[in-house]
């Protein structure tokens, strides 16, 4: 049987802009790190998206992991973001959730206010800080998040995007779903009956298909939304009132995961 190997690893700072790959990552209890450990929050400090504000598709991101520092890119200007030990200490909403995390930099908040044309601010989510992931699906009672939808990683099969891309117009790239890892090998959606599972010596497991919305169909290079991939997905791929897409995964330790690595099952 062709085996699974990690073809891509991706990484998100700032919930909602841009991804950076790496090739390879450390994973640890929130996910891989680096990865959606900021968000911008309204002056309500409840958290935006792109589904509220979708130009934030067009802020790419980038970072130097020897000096430590992330740094976003719009239209030609860019800022560095600075440690989330700073500034003062907020209480933001995410979806259900209420979570501790920081304003490290006025003025980095003013950035992204003056660009994206709104009130905002730029908060950091300590990696002591915590947010458990939904006890339904959580394996033990210290399970938790960054600020990702509900879950520390996402994983997708490169077969899945290929079948997807077979059924449509226009294909799509993985930049629509935002996964931490891609693989190569088997059928598509062979990701949906992962359970327990490995990648290198790092114990993992699946807990839930991942739900999708509306922010799979903006496109990411323009900012600009039409219907698809999410009207293809919903004629083969829903459950219940569900489109589907990828598998939600839950680290059971700390490692450091790399591309090339084979992903062995029930291990």
């Amino acid at each position: 049987m062709e085996p699974f190997i990690v073809s891509q690893l991706l990484v998100y700072p700032v919930k909602s802009l841009g991804g950076i790959a790496v090739s390879s990552s450390e994973v640890q209890p929130k996910g891989l790190a680096y990865d959606r450990r900021w968000m911008l929050v309204d002056e309500n400090n409840r958290f935006l998206t792109q589904r509220v504000v979708p130009e934030m598709a067009l802020m790419k991101m980038a970072f130097n992991a020897s000096e430590k520092q992330v740094s976003v890119h719009y239209k030609g200007e860019s800022a560095i973001l600075t440690s989330m030990a700073n500034g003062e200490v907020l209480k933001a909403v995410i979806w259900d959730d209420v979570v501790e995390v920081t304003e490290p930099d006025l003025s980095i908040s003013k950035w992204f206010s003056d660009r994206l044309g709104i009130a905002c601010k730029l908060v950091a989510f300590p990696e002591e800080n915590k947010r458990h992931v939904d006890p339904g699906f959580a394996l033990s009672a210290s399970d938790q998040t960054s600020l990702s939808d509900g879950y520390p990683i996402l994983v997708i099969g490169q077969s899945s995007l290929d079948d997807l891309n077979t059924r449509l117009h226009t294909p799509v790239g993985f930049d629509r779903f935002r996964p931490n890892i891609v693989f190569t090998g088997g059928l598509p959606f062979a990701e949906d009956a992962w359970n327990r599972f490995s990648i290198g010596k790092v114990a993992m497991a699946g807990v839930k298909p991942c739900a999708r919305c509306v922010m799979t169909t903006i496109d990411q290079q323009t900012g600009l939304s039409g219907k698809e991939p999410l009207f293809t997905l919903s004629s083969y791929r829903k459950a219940g009132n569900k489109v589907l897409f990828g598998q939600n995964v839950i680290p059971l330790e700390k490692g450091t995961i790399t591309i090339g690595d084979e992903i062995i099952l029930g291990s």
